[in-house]
């Protein structure tokens, strides 16, 4: 990075505040307590969404990983560790193209587990969702990619939209104790209609609401109409901390990179990729990694081949020791130390460089 110093640098209190968190970072890479595993629990999926992360299909003839085989792990997990402290987060694919995610989820319930989902909301019926609370449902996660015209063009289906809006307003009325939010992928068509999104939430009376750029993996790489310019990218840092002051609803950016001085404005913590350090997840083939988001490369092991427990206590040393991103644009960045090289699923490792850097991206969008 050049000795010009970079317009969005954290001030003296945030730096004190990183520093203090690096500490902390070092500390819960050497301990590495699970908090949050995720389970990908189908490939299938009902719709066709252009961002895709996944390798998602609308193929129902995919086979989805039988729910015996990762009731094992919970179980092991529960056995070693304070099943309690492990939220479990049940993803895909969508997850509701399964029958038995109310079994599932009364299974980790009896286990000890808090257990939650993510969903595109479109198979989500009044009665799918009673059963699902009944079942244990803590949390709960629906995306909604901006008015119709833009929702529905993003996600690949006409109905999608009025679906989504039915699932959010299907989960306000039933008023129960349980972690809601909408999450929001900011791209270059809804872009200008932040402002219209943020309104019709509030009028759905949604209280939380995450938004997330799209990062360039998947199905997202080469797509131009996914991406929101560097001047965009700050727009939208400024505009979340606006809302965040209004205090309308509370809007928060999603957990993707380091964002200099806007640190501690724009969400609740400061920037920490915890891949492999509190969070795993068992994909879908049996693969054990960290974010599902993350290169199917730093897979650590398998459950139908390694003990998850063995592979969480010994393996992951690429995601607790990350001095190996300090390279290509991260060698010389004065924020490394904080940043550590942005979140892994952001890494191209057969470059060895960071794919997309945030705190890069507001300094070009001064330009």
């Amino acid at each position: 990075m050049s000795s010009k110093k970079h317009p969005f640098r954290p001030n003296l209190k945030q730096r004190v505040s990183l520093n203090l968190l690096k500490k902390y970072m070092d500390l819960e890479s050497k301990v590495h307590d699970l908090r949050y595993l995720f389970w990908e629990c189908t490939l299938r999926c009902n719709l066709s969404c252009m961002h895709c992360g996944s390798d998602c299909r609308t193929d129902y003839n995919m086979k989805d990983m039988p729910a015996e085989d990762f009731l094992k792990v919970a179980e092991q997990i529960s056995k070693k560790y304070n099943p309690n402290n492990i939220m479990m987060v049940i993803t895909g694919g969508e997850p509701l193209m399964r029958n038995d995610l109310e079994e599932v989820g009364l299974n980790l319930y009896h286990l000890g587990f808090p257990w939650g989902m993510v969903t595109n909301g479109f198979a989500l019926t009044k009665a799918r969702f009673s059963n699902l609370l009944k079942s244990g449902l803590r949390s709960i996660t629906i995306s909604l990619d901006g008015e119709e015209a833009e929702h529905n063009w993003l996600r690949g289906n006409p109905k999608s939209f009025q679906k989504a809006i039915e699932a959010i307003e299907t989960i306000v009325a039933a008023k129960e104790d349980l972690s809601f939010d909408v999450v929001t992928c900011i791209n270059a068509r809804n872009f200008d209609k932040l402002e219209s999104i943020k309104n019709l939430l509030i009028q759905k009376d949604v209280l939380h609401w995450r938004i997330f750029s799209i990062s360039p993996i998947g199905r997202a790489k080469e797509n131009p109409d996914l991406h929101i310019s560097d001047a965009q990218f700050l727009e939208l840092m400024k505009f979340i901390e606006t809302c965040r002051k209004e205090g309308k609803i509370m809007a928060s950016f999603g957990c993707e990179g380091f964002l200099g001085s806007f640190e501690g404005k724009v969400r609740d913590g400061y920037f920490m990729c915890r891949a492999g350090i509190n969070i795993g997840s068992v994909l879908n083939d049996g693969s054990i990694s960290a974010c599902p988001n993350n290169d199917k490369s730093m897979s650590q092991g398998n459950i139908y081949t390694d003990n998850f427990i063995d592979v969480w206590e010994n393996r992951y040393g690429i995601m607790r020791d990350r001095s190996w991103t300090k390279t290509g644009i991260c060698s010389d960045c004065e924020v490394f130390d904080w940043c550590q090289g942005n979140g892994l699923h952001l890494r191209d490792l057969e470059n060895k460089t960071v794919m997309q850097c945030h705190y890069k991206m507001l300094e070009n969008g001064l330009d």
